[in-house]
Order: C-alpha cells, then sequence, then structure tokens
C-alpha cells in the first residue's frame, strides 16, 4: 500500500474513533441548585424568571445544556433539609439568597461553588475574607441592604408628612445593629420608632400588631428576616397595615407586590441576572475564591398605588414622580 494512502487512512480512523468516542460519551450537562425564596413550581415567581433570562443572555438553555435543581422554601425550618439534599445531589453549583440558606450551605460542603444573591454584608457575616477576595468557595453579589435605610424613611415621610411615630417590625434573632441602621437617620427626620419584635419561629403577628396600635404608630416599616419573609407573612403584614390604613415602607419590593405601600431597594432583577453571570463564570473555570464580590448599582423605588387609594393616602406627585414602578 502507498505510504500517503497508509498514512491518510489512519489518520481517517483516528478522527471516526475520536468522534465514536463522543458519541458514546457525550458531554456532561452541569446542573445548578437554586433554593427559592418564593413561588412554587408550578409558579416560580420573578426571581427564577429573571434568573432563568440570565441563564439563556449567558448561553444556557434549560434541558439542553443545563440541568437547574428549583427548591421552594416552605417555612425557616425546611431551609437546611433543602440545601442538604441539593448538596447531596452534588450539583456543580449552588445559588442562594436567604441568609439562613447561604450559612447552611457554608457548613454543609467546602468544594460545591456557592453563589449567593445577598441582602447582608457577607464579610460581617463570615461568608467570605472580601468583597474583592472572597476566598473559599462562596461569591456573588450582595445588595447591602442596610444601608438604605435612612433613605427608606426619608421617601416615607416624604410620601407622608404628617406621620410622627414608625413602628419597626423585626425578628427578635436579628441583631441590634439591624434597628441601629434606622435609629439615627429617624432622629434626623425627627421621627419616633417603635421597636416591633417577632419572636415565635412560626410567626403569630397578633400580638405585634396589637403593640403597633397600642403604641399609636402611624407608619410601619419592615426589617426583613427569613423568619417571616415569605408570601403568606408578607401578605399578613400587608392586609393589616390595609386593615389599620397606616402607610408602610419595606426593604424589598416583593412586600409591595403583595400589597405594602413601597419599597426602596436593589434591583432584585438585576441581582438575580447577574447571578446567572457568575454560574457562567464558575462552570467555565473559575474559582469562587476569585472572583470578586458584586455591590448592587442599581436601585428601584416601587410604590403601589391601589394600597395608596385602599388607605386613603394621596402621595405628592414629586413622589411618585421618583418612582422608578407604579402598581396599579
Amino acid at each position: 500500500m502507498n505510504q500517503k494512502i497508509a498514512v491518510s487512512l489512519l489518520a481517517t480512523l483516528s478522527l471516526f474513533c475520536i468522534h465514536l468516542a463522543a458519541a458514546q460519551h457525550p458531554a456532561k450537562v452541569p446542573r445548578i441548585g437554586y433554593l427559592s425564596r418564593t413561588g412554587d413550581s408550578k409558579n416560580p415567581g420573578p426571581q427564577v424568571e429573571v434568573f432563568r433570562q440570565g441563564l439563556r443572555d449567558v448561553g444556557y438553555i434549560e434541558g439542553k445544556n443545563i440541568r437547574v435543581e428549583y427548591r421552594y422554601i416552605e417555612g425557616t425550618d425546611s431551609i437546611p433539609s433543602l440545601v442538604a439534599e441539593l448538596v447531596q445531589l452534588k450539583v456543580d453549583v449552588l445559588v442562594l439568597g436567604p441568609l439562613p440558606a447561604i450559612r447552611a450551605a457554608k457548613q454543609a460542603t467546602k468544594t460545591i461553588p456557592i453563589v449567593m444573591v445577598t441582602t447582608q454584608d457577607p464579610v460581617a457575616a463570615g461568608f467570605v475574607d472580601s468583597l474583592a477576595r472572597p476566598g473559599g468557595n462562596i461569591t456573588g453579589l450582595t445588595t447591602l441592604q442596610r444601608e438604605l435605610s435612612g433613605k427608606r424613611l426619608e421617601l416615607l415621610k416624604e410620601a407622608v408628612p404628617g406621620i410622627s411615630r414608625v413602628g419597626a417590625l423585626m425578628s427578635a434573632a436579628q441583631t441590634r445593629d439591624d434597628f441601629k441602621w434606622y435609629e439615627a437617620p429617624a432622629r434626623a427626620l425627627k421621627l419616633q420608632l417603635q421597636l416591633l419584635e417577632v419572636r415565635d419561629p412560626n410567626p403569630d403577628f397578633d400580638a405585634v400588631f396589637q403593640a403597633a396600635a397600642k403604641g399609636r404608630a402611624s407608619a410601619l416599616i419592615t426589617v426583613s428576616s427569613s423568619l417571616f419573609d415569605d408570601y403568606i407573612n408578607i401578605k399578613r403584614f400587608a392586609d393589616f397595615a390595609i386593615k389599620n390604613r397606616l402607610p408602610s415602607m419595606h426593604e424589598v419590593s416583593r412586600y409591595v407586590e403583595a400589597g405594602g405601600l413601597m419599597s426602596y431597594s436593589a434591583d432584585d432583577a438585576e441581582s438575580y441576572r447577574r447571578a446567572a453571570y457568575y454560574v457562567d463564570r464558575i462552570l467555565k473555570g473559575n474559582k469562587p475564591a476569585d472572583l470578586p464580590v458584586e455591590q448592587a448599582t442599581k436601585f428601584e423605588f416601587v410604590i403601589n398605588l391601589k394600597t395608596a387609594k385602599q388607605i386613603g393616602l394621596t402621595i405628592p406627585p414629586e413622589v411618585l414622580a421618583r418612582a422608578s414602578r407604579l402598581i396599579k
């Protein structure tokens, strides 16, 4: 056989074997573990939808070149078991929002990369060494929610100039520092703060609501906590505020979507869209320890006009003009 022909046949055979091996061993489809604080499998909620869009933006199609294992929180007590379940599945990346979930995952695995979307300072919480150099297996985004506390009180007073006493609803498990973020701005705005602590792991808001009424609170503000940060309790809070014609300000927009009056926060949609970017970088070989934690740069002021009408409140035009989104 001619030597050139033999070499050509050998090369062709080698290529055939390579393609055959590839066909027999298709590329592994990465699997993501996603723990959602809202929605369910039938109605996953806006955060999941935005995350999915973020994945599409960076080239991933669910069921084709990526798989996502969704788990939905049905109460704070369920978080550790849901995180453990995702860890046991040996997913390639975990995407987590609630503080207890990030803490549980940090304890459960040192190897699975974790992309967090947190409202807290992740350095103070002990999740990362620094924002610039996270170290370990955790990175992601922080909205540094508490740093917006003064702005929320300012917007609340501008929308309702006559308020003088504000009830601050928070979990007794939260630190005193969470409340302190509001104290100095309140004094500057000549507002009295009434601390309304929720103590029961399965929140019974009746006592808290009675305390708010007894203290003659003229407005309410929620200091977000995983203890009562689910749709059922958010809706109970909104219904109480409407029934008692109390203006309310919130740290996340889903409270307003459930019937709360106003919120000022980092743009949730942007944060979860960026989470998909982190997933992509990690799947392409980047280590979480080397991916800086991003701080939010886009914020939104949301007003529920339907709620304003229900409580008999006319919001000044100049305040409405500043809103990023109006719910009608």
